[in-house]
Formats: C-alpha cells, sequence, structure tokens
C-alpha cells in the first residue's frame, strides 16, 4: 500500500493506492474531508476491426455515500442522474485526446463516489483520481492532468469554493489540463467579461501544474512500466501512392459548400482509393495490415486538406471568411397552440425550440447526493438522426443530448426572472431538425427566442457561437460559427453563449497542447464579435418578450394567506383543496410560507378559487358580509361558522325582519346562510346578523310568512 498527500486550494486530499480493487489495472482511493471516492482504471485485449479507441467513464453515486436508502420500489439506484452522466463527460475529455493515436484495448474508468460531504465536489476528486489510476497503471496515457473548480466570490477568485462560497459565486468554472496546457473547460456565470473569464481559467491552471506535480512524485514512486505498445507504421513509399492518388481529389471534395453532397463526394473518392489498393495487395500475406494503413492515411489526408486550406489559403470548405458566420434566418411563435415557440436557422444547423409553463407543482425534483432540491427552469435537447441525414434507432437521450441540454440551462438559466417576478415552472425542449455545426448554440438562440415570444421576462436575451481554431505549430486561425468538418479536424471546440453585457456559459475542449493565453483572448474577442452579431439577427425578428402570455398559457394568480390558516384551505385530509379544484379545474400549490399560486386555464375559475381561498382564510372583521354554515342551533340564537374554526352567534331577534318565535323556523343545524357581523366584543365575541346580510344584499327572506288571501298587509 502507498499513500500520497496534496493540498489543492487549501484543503487536504489524501490518496491511497495497493489495498482496495487490486485486480484493476490500478485504483486510487481519494479523500477530502469526508468525501471519499474509489477511481478504478481497467484495461482489456484490443479489439479486432475497430477504428476508434474505445474509452468508456463512469461515475457511479451511491445513496449510502449520504445515508440514505433509494426511494425506488427495487431500494436500490437506478439509471444515473443527469448530473452523474454530466461528471463522467466532465473526467471523458480531457482524458481521450491522451492516449496514443492508435491504441485499440478497451478502457473503462468507475469512479465510485462512496461518502459525500457537501463542501467537497465529489466529481472533482473523481477527475483527479482517473488521472491518478491511469498514471501510477501499466496503460499507456500521455498525462498526467490536473483538475479543478474556479469560483468568484467578492471579486476573489477560489480554487474549489465551499457550499457556501458556491451560493453566492458569479461563476462556476471547471478547468482540466496538463502542466503545459489548458485542456478542458466548462463554465457558466452571470454575465462575466471576457477578461475575467480569462483570468479564471488562467488562475485554474495554476493550481493544475501543482496536482500535477503531486502525480509525477506519485509516478515516480510508484515505478509501474506501461505495456509495450507501437503506432501503426507507415512505409513511405505507400504513404506518397496513397497521397499521389487521392490528396488532390479529396482538397477539391472538401470544397464542396453543400454538406450532404461533399460527404457523398468525400466518401466516393475514398472508396474509389480503397477499391484500388484492395485489389493491389490481394495476394498479400499483409493485406490486411496494409488497408489498415491506407485507410489511416486516406483519414490523415482529409484533415490535411481541411487544414491547409485554412491555414495557408486563408479559406474555408464553405468558402467563408474566417470570422464570417453562417446566413441566419429565424421564426418567433412558429407553432400555433403552444406557450411559445421559434425556430432559428444558421447554415445547415436548424433548431425548432417549444416553451411550455407550468405550476410550482411541476418543478423537477433533484434526488441526489445532497440536500433534495427542485428546479424550475429546465432546457432538454433532441438529437433525431434525421438531423444529419441517417437512420438509427430511436432511444432515450444519452450523454451528448443531456450534455447539449444542460449546456443551453446553464447559457440561459442566468436571464430567468426570480420565482418572485414569474412564478411559473419552465421548461424547454429544443429539437434538432438539421445539424451541420454547433447545434447546442442553436438551441440556445431558439430557446431565448422562445422564451420571449411566449412573454416571459428575462432579463437579456442570450445568443451563442461556436469556434474552432486550426494551427500548425507556427501560424493559426481562428474560426467563427463552425461547422461539421472544421470541427472535426480543427484543434479545439470553443463555445460561448452571453448577454451583450457578458459571458454566461463556455465550454472549451482543446486537442493540442500548447495554447497559449493570447490565442484564447483573441477567440473568446472573435467569439464575443460574433455572437453579438447573432443577437442582433435574433432581435430583428422578436425584439422584447411580447406584453401578454400566449392565451393558451395557463394564467397565474397569486396571493398569501396566513401559514396558520394553510390547514383551513387544505381541510382535513385534503378536502376541502381537493373540493376547489373539482369545482374550479385550477391547479393551487402553496408554499410553507403562505404562498398561494392558483394555475388556470381561464381567468374566471382562477377567480373563483382565489375567492374560494381568500373566504376560507380572511379575517373577521366588522362590517363584512360571509357564506356560513349552521352548527348549533340554541332557543335564544344559531351559532354559525362563518370561516374555518371560527364561529359567531346569530340571535333570534336578528335572524329575520319578521318576528321569529323558534330559531328553527328559519335556521337548521347544516344550513349555509348568509350573514353579516355586526359587532366582536371586547372578548372576541362574534354577533351576527342575518337580517342585516339579506338587506344589504337586496335579497328577500324566503322564510318569511305569506300573506293569506284577503289578509291586509301593513308596511
Amino acid at each position: 500500500m502507498q499513500q500520497w498527500q496534496l493540498n489543492v486550494g487549501g484543503r487536504d486530499i489524501s490518496v491511497e493506492t495497493g489495498r482496495l480493487a487490486k485486480q484493476a489495472n490500478a485504483s486510487v482511493l481519494l479523500n477530502c474531508d469526508g468525501t471519499t471516492v474509489l477511481v478504478t482504471a481497467t484495461m482489456s485485449s484490443p479489439r479486432e476491426g475497430i477504428n476508434f479507441f474505445p474509452l468508456m467513464v463512469n461515475y457511479e453515486e451511491r445513496e449510502y455515500a449520504i445515508g440514505k436508502i433509494p426511494g425506488s420500489i427495487m431500494r436500490r439506484e437506478g439509471r444515473p442522474r443527469d448530473a452523474a452522466t454530466l461528471a463522467a463527460r466532465l473526467i471523458d475529455r480531457p482524458l481521450r485526446p491522451l492516449f496514443p493515436e492508435d491504441f485499440r484495448h478497451d478502457v473503462q474508468i468507475v469512479a465510485t463516489v462512496l461518502s459525500v460531504d457537501s463542501d467537497n465536489d465529489p466529481a472533482i476528486l473523481a477527475m483527479n483520481g482517473a488521472s491518478m489510476a491511469l498514471s501510477i497503471s501499466d496503460i499507456p496515457f500521455n498525462g498526467p492532468i490536473g483538475g479543478v473548480k474556479v469560483g468568484l466570490v467578492d471579486g476573489e477568485f477560489i480554487i474549489n469554493p465551499d457550499c457556501k462560497q458556491r451560493e453566492k459565486s458569479l461563476l462556476e468554472l471547471v478547468v482540466a489540463g496538463t502542466k503545459d496546457a489548458i485542456m478542458m473547460v466548462e463554465a457558466g456565470a452571470k454575465q462575466l467579461s471576457e477578461d475575467l473569464m480569462l483570468d479564471a481559467i488562467m488562475f485554474g491552471h495554476e493550481a493544475i501544474k501543482k496536482i500535477v506535480a503531486g502525480q509525477e512524485k506519485m509516478i515516480a514512486e510508484a515505478g509501474v512500466s506501461k505495456i509495450e505498445f507501437e503506432n501503426l507504421d507507415v512505409a513511405k513509399d505507400l504513404e506518397q501512392e496513397i497521397y499521389d492518388k487521392a490528396y488532390d481529389r479529396l482538397a477539391q471534395a472538401m470544397r464542396i459548400v453543400e454538406k450532404i453532397e461533399r460527404y457523398a463526394k468525400i466518401e466516393e473518392v475514398s472508396n474509389e482509393v480503397k477499391e484500388y489498393f484492395i485489389e493491389k495487395f490481394s495476394e498479400d500475406e499483409d493485406a490486411e495490415q496494409k488497408l489498415r494503413v491506407v485507410s489511416k492515411v486516406i483519414e490523415k489526408l482529409k484533415e490535411e486538406a481541411v487544414r491547409r486550406m485554412i491555414v495557408d489559403g486563408g479559406t474555408r470548405p464553405d468558402g467563408r471568411k474566417r470570422d464570417e458566420v453562417r446566413p441566419i434566418w429565424c421564426q418567433a411563435g412558429a407553432l400555433p397552440r403552444v406557450h411559445g415557440s421559434a425556430i432559428f436557422t444558421r447554415g445547415q444547423t436548424q433548431v425548432l425550440s417549444v416553451l411550455t409553463l407550468g405550476a410550482s407543482s411541476d418543478e423537477q425534483i433533484l434526488f441526489g447526493l445532497g440536500e433534495e432540491e427542485t428546479k424550475r427552469f429546465m432546457h432538454h435537447y433532441n438529437f433525431p438522426p434525421y438531423s444529419v441525414g441517417e437512420t438509427s434507432p430511436l432511444r432515450s437521450p444519452g450523454r451528448r443530448e443531456i450534455g447539449h441540454g444542460a449546456l443551453g440551462e446553464r447559457a440561459i438559466e442566468p436571464v430567468i426572472p426570480t420565482h418572485e417576478e414569474f412564478p411559473y415552472t419552465i421548461r424547454l425542449v429544443s429539437e434538432v431538425l438539421e445539424s451541420n455545426g454547433s447545434s447546442s448554440q442553436a438551441s440556445i438562440c431558439a430557446s431565448i427566442m422562445a422564451l420571449m415570444d411566449g412573454g416571459v421576462p428575462i432579463i437579456a436575451p442570450v445568443s451563442g457561437i461556436a469556434m474552432g481554431l486550426i494551427s500548425d505549430g507556427e501560424n493559426y486561425a481562428i474560426l467563427s460559427d463552425i461547422q461539421g468538418v472544421e470541427d472535426h479536424y480543427g484543434d479545439m471546440d470553443f463555445k460561448v453563449a452571453g448577454t451583450e453585457a457578458g459571458i454566461t456559459a463556455l465550454q472549451m475542449d482543446i486537442k493540442i497542447a500548447g495554447v497559449s493565453r493570447e490565442i484564447l483572448q483573441d477567440a473568446l474577442e472573435q467569439a464575443r464579435k460574433g455572437r453579438l452579431h447573432i443577437l442582433h439577427e435574433m432581435l430583428n425578428e422578436i425584439g422584447e418578450p411580447r406584453a401578454e402570455l400566449s392565451p393558451y398559457a395557463p394564467s397565474m394568480i397569486t396571493m398569501k394567506i396566513d401559514p396558520d390558516k394553510i390547514r383551513y384551505v387544505i381541510g382535513p385530509g385534503g378536502k376541502m383543496i381537493k373540493k376547489i379544484v373539482d369545482e374550479t379545474g385550477v391547479k393551487v400549490d402553496i408554499e410553507d410560507d403562505g404562498s398561494v399560486y392558483i394555475l388556470s386555464t381561464d381567468q374566471e375559475s382562477g377567480e373563483t378559487a382565489r375567492q374560494m381561498i381568500y373566504d376560507l382564510t380572511r379575517d373577521v372583521a366588522v362590517g363584512e358580509l360571509y357564506k356560513g354554515k349552521v352548527k348549533r342551533v340554541m332557543n335564544f340564537g344559531a351559532f354559525v361558522e362563518i370561516v374555518p374554526g371560527q364561529e359567531g352567534l346569530c340571535h333570534i331577534s336578528k335572524l329575520a325582519q319578521y318576528h321569529v318565535k323558534n330559531v328553527e323556523d328559519v335556521l337548521k343545524v347544516g344550513d349555509d346562510v348568509w350573514v353579516k357581523v355586526v359587532e366582536i366584543d371586547d372578548q372576541g365575541r362574534i354577533n351576527l346578523s342575518r337580517k342585516d346580510a339579506l338587506k344589504d344584499m337586496g335579497l328577500e327572506d324566503p322564510t318569511a310568512p305569506q300573506p293569506q288571501v284577503g289578509e291586509v298587509t301593513r308596511d
């Protein structure tokens, strides 16, 4: 067993290996002030016939970590929640580029959360643990990496902020990288400037360097050798022959503007070249190996053609300038009967976003390793296969859909009005109808327009743009609004969303080492100009939130009642609230502080429900009219319950305009009766009058004796 200590952001992290999970290639147990995570790295034999690196990262949450038994019927943990899926993606993204190019062994990282303290994020521990496990194993890995969270509280950057600091922070930033370069950035911010965001990234990288230095010490002490692995050799003469046959044709195909036509031509050229070499090598014993080389070289030539075109030629595959955004058209109010909708189209990327408004009870309940929370704003992202001209089974959202949905949610959430300003639960669904680059940012743009179309009073409109980078080591080109081929063959995918005032979300993945502060600064500035251009196009279609909600959106009435009187609205066993809902068809949500939210499909039913709740909870006042229920009948009068828990006496002399001999001639137990409060004495006793209520309401007394035929009546 070996043990090490790291200090990150003023907190000590203990690392242990060699005692647990010893059949994995390597395992580490990390602990920081009560948060404990076990991370394993395991490798299997290489699979034949695959042309990709099969890395799998699993982030496993266990509810025993917080002393809870799962609430499912089986009392077992089920499908990972979205937060766990996002944590797995965070770990995967900086690790994947650091494995050897032709490595085809299955590698699996499993991070199991064993114990949780709310001040220390287990996902950040897991990210560092994954790097440690890989680094001290025999698995080929060009790390190590480190990862930290950065917060901004009272103008100061903080590494791995605790729970209270996170609540006050203007920034939630995750940075991961090697000692030389930043590999991954994920951020949500409250309209932060580009300069502050860049400073935060660099601040995080300084902490990462210390984490990596600690891991390098661990690697030296562990002394584990990596397995022997060689990249696929490419003979110079064969490489040149493939180049001669394919490069010029591939470079020409890359210049086709229309995506499907371009991909079809590239595939045609690739297949013709492969068929030539299949025939040429048909008699060779090592034909399979040589054909793998052919496929590898063709892929490299595609990449080279794109990169030369952009860096050397200064043009992009679709002929745009480096900072040029594709043509945009958009439409607000695209669907007739929903609460809000919009279509945003940029080049060959198109997204339809739809808004739905609901009650407080429609909020999402977040079950996880922490305090139970609810979420009133949700953004969901769907990516059907037809959006890229393909066919495949339609399944539940995968990691990509969950990740892109979360990125859009992070970008939009800072401009959502507070519950006090707009007491609705808000759900946005982005349907990607067509995709050729940056559909996640298009979903942000479409969703903001759908919010404005629905009359949601957002703080400010947000737009998003995806940036790219092509570098040959000396020269580089920053690209605005990248399309699919530029993303695939580029060195950086850099998504920025924000308002005119600043950044609300940032996501960056870098495939090369040595991206300087200067490059990041240039990319952020070019992104700012690009997203402001996109924002201008959006505002040309819909400049501000509509003054009124859609007629198909539910009406919301809010009111405040005494918290002690909530029980009157609920009633015994929920009887009273059920009666209100059944009679009016509304939805009623009541919070512990006495806030009441009435959601109805029409104003009239909402007002009826409001009046019923008001009558149940209002304070008794002299001169007010009440419809009460007779609870007891005495020889001197009737006791009437005018509000839950409060009765008053209607004396026999106050029952009617005429002389009443017997109370039961007018009222019986259980009767509903209108009464007026005529007095509340110094002991709090309430005196009522039926005859004054009827007079004030201008009603005839149905109990009054009727004159007999021929009888003379007097006024």
